[in-house]
């Protein structure tokens, strides 16, 4: 712990105020402050300026001398060290910028450099060339087996902005967060993340909770129609009516499926088209057919449909009805294999089976099995 604090770095006056370990702050008689740091240079005292207060705060500043002591003591000259490298956090965002465009979610951005933020912090304003492998085994260590998917998406994040650090600048040999550590991360078990199922012979009295429910219209609405459509969460919350077709079909963009390699058409069972009649009421201008009613204009979250099963008693996902659609479709419906994987959007096969599937066909089979389910769903409604 050095001797300054941060109100002493503050009201400090005029003069040199040692915080020990070569690290001083200097205020000048109008008051400006920065930092020097002492160091022997090739046998010679020099001083060396950081940055000025509060651009450059006191935790960073001992950060940039414990840098610059650890060049010297290596033989490096701290004095020519290169300029144009940015720090970790510089480098995140930069390449934030670059992958924004690969994300279909905009959100996704926010999100990945939050993370990245929150959890590698002692990275942040550190020179990206001078992370070392302690650095990142530092920042993993205390989340590797408590937080291991958190933990897992840090270091390929970590790895991904001093990979694009060392492409940028040739004389970064080695990335801190490679295949270096392997060996000092130990093995974390895999768990299996299924999401959470009712069976589906509760999906009746789910179904009749969620219509007596107290939730906003618009969730009530939007996961009532994830049920009988089968479809995943973002395609519900992001359907917008232009997706509608006259001839009660929904054709989802490829740029909205998981993996968007091909657009799917839903068969609207005569229940879904119910549910979207009564949607109208809930047009806001913005084209989607389940606005927030508090976010104008945006989406409802996967929150949102997730508090309206917890509160009604409903122990399953909003992904867990299509397992539920799932098991009905194998035991109930009578329909083939490759019906029930095209109900749920799933791929048919490999190549050569896809070749011999009429899609035509497929559909016509599945707006009789969606209606069927459809009829199954909503059996306990009046």
């Amino acid at each position: 712990m050095g001797n300054l604090s941060a109100e002493t770095v503050e009201h400090a006056p005029r003069g040199k105020h040692s915080d020990g370990d070569g690290l001083s702050l200097v205020v000048k008689p109008s008051g400006a402050r920065s930092w020097v740091v002492r160091v022997s240079v090739n046998g010679r005292k020099r001083d060396i300026g950081i940055g000025p207060w509060p651009a450059v705060g006191l935790a960073v500043a001992r950060q940039r001398r414990d840098e610059i002591k650890t060049d010297a003591k290596a033989g490096r000259d701290p004095t020519t060290q290169r300029s144009d490298v940015p720090t970790f956090g510089q480098a995140a965002e930069r390449v934030c910028d670059m992958m924004r465009p690969t994300w279909r979610d905009p959100r996704h951005g926010d999100i990945w450099l939050g993370r990245l933020r929150k959890h590698a912090a002692p990275l942040w304003h550190m020179r990206a060339d001078r992370i070392t492998r302690s650095d990142v085994l530092a920042v993993l260590h205390p989340i590797w087996h408590s937080k291991p998917e958190i933990a897992r998406r840090i270091r390929q994040g970590i790895r991904k902005v001093l990979g694009w650090v060392m492409a940028h600048h040739e004389h970064m040999l080695a990335n801190a967060a490679g295949e270096g550590i392997d060996a000092a991360l130990p093995r974390t078990p895999k768990v299996a993340n299924h999401q959470r199922a009712i069976h589906y012979d509760d999906v009746p009295e789910a179904m009749c909770r969620i219509e007596h429910s107290e939730a906003s219209p618009a969730s009530r609405l939007c996961l009532q129609f994830l049920i009988l459509t089968g479809v995943r969460s973002g395609e519900a919350r992001g359907a917008r009516w232009s997706e509608i077709d006259p001839d009660a079909t929904w054709t989802i963009p490829a740029d909205r499926m998981k993996g968007g390699n091909a657009e799917h058409r839903v068969p609207l069972s005569k229940q879904a088209l119910d549910v979207l009649t009564e949607a109208r009421e809930l047009d806001d201008g913005s084209g989607l057919i389940f606005p927030s009613p508090l976010r104008h204009g945006r989406e409802l979250s996967w929150q949102a449909l997730l508090k309206v099963l917890r509160t009604n008693g409903v122990d399953s996902t909003a992904h867990g009805f299509r397992t539920s659609l799932r098991q009905w479709l194998l035991e109930c419906s009578g329909a083939s294999w490759a019906v029930a994987e095209a109900c749920l959007a799933h791929t048919l096969g490999n190549s050569v089976e896809r070749a011999y599937v009429r899609q035509a066909d497929l559909f016509d089979q599945r707006r009789q099995v969606m209606s069927d389910w459809a009829n199954f769903a909503t059996s306990s409604l009046p």
